[in-house]
């Protein structure tokens, strides 16, 4: 590991351990190295369609799909009490599979796992079957497809707790998709530090306090590593 990138996470991993609102806001790209696809990457779904070319196929269906080191990371900050919200534009339910705790947890995009009732907003696994909620409201896809209003309640909690953080962590997200991308601007306001772990540029890049360019599964795991060191937790 060069000396830059091990005094970046050096930082991070302070940052963390001197944090007392920690929030985490994850995209596509923490995904990948679960071999699902990102958006606007060299080979992401939204570069491809520019393209005219196909989504590329996936190895194995979306269900069978596992969490990677970068998921477990931040499992391993709820553990140590070090997350205080995740925010997720993610729709392929790897925060839940991997630990992170559904009050801990707003996904703006949906849940692919998941439906929504439209009368109350209530989310109940597609395993139970049925098409009402116990309201009375009919249930569909929480999936939010394009031109579709974000989930209110998971809205309005992202901005709550970005709004009372100082320490702000986006990964692999490239911040462009509104009104999610909004949300580290309260962050900011706040005066929080902006960390942002993402491959490619975001519009947030000049104003973020810390910025890593190297993938997710190289940087937040020994980041973790090394905050246990700080809090006199030797693995």
């Amino acid at each position: 590991m060069n000396q830059d990138l091990e005094k970046r996470i050096q930082t991070l991993a302070q940052w963390l351990y001197e944090s007392i609102y920690t929030v985490f806001f994850s995209g596509a790209g923490i995904g990948t190295e679960s071999g699902l696809p990102d958006f606007r990457g060299p080979d992401g779904v939204w570069t491809r369609r520019d393209k005219g070319l196909a989504p590329r196929s996936m190895d194995k269906p979306w269900d069978e799909v596992a969490p990677n080191s970068g998921h477990y990371a931040i499992v391993e900050l709820q553990k140590l009490d070090k997350l205080k919200f995740l925010i997720s534009q993610n729709v392929d339910n790897l925060h839940l599979k991997s630990g992170i705790r559904p009050t801990l947890l707003a996904e703006l995009h949906g849940n692919m796992t998941k439906l929504r009732c439209t009368q109350c907003g209530l989310t109940v696994d597609r395993t139970e079957g049925g098409s009402t909620c116990s309201c009375g409201g009919p249930l569909v896809s929480s999936v939010v497809d394009f031109g579709q209003p974000l989930p209110q309640r998971d809205l309005a909690f992202s901005f709550e707790h970005s709004r009372h953080c100082d320490l702000f962590v986006v990964v692999g997200s490239s911040l462009v998709v509104t009104p999610a991308a909004e949300i580290p601007a309260e962050a900011l306001n706040a005066g929080a530090k902006l960390v942002i772990l993402n491959a490619g540029e975001t519009p947030f890049d000049k104003k973020a306090h810390l910025r890593f360019y190297e993938t997710i599964g190289r940087v937040l795991p020994t980041a973790v590593r090394k905050l246990k060191k700080l809090m006199g937790l030797f693995e």
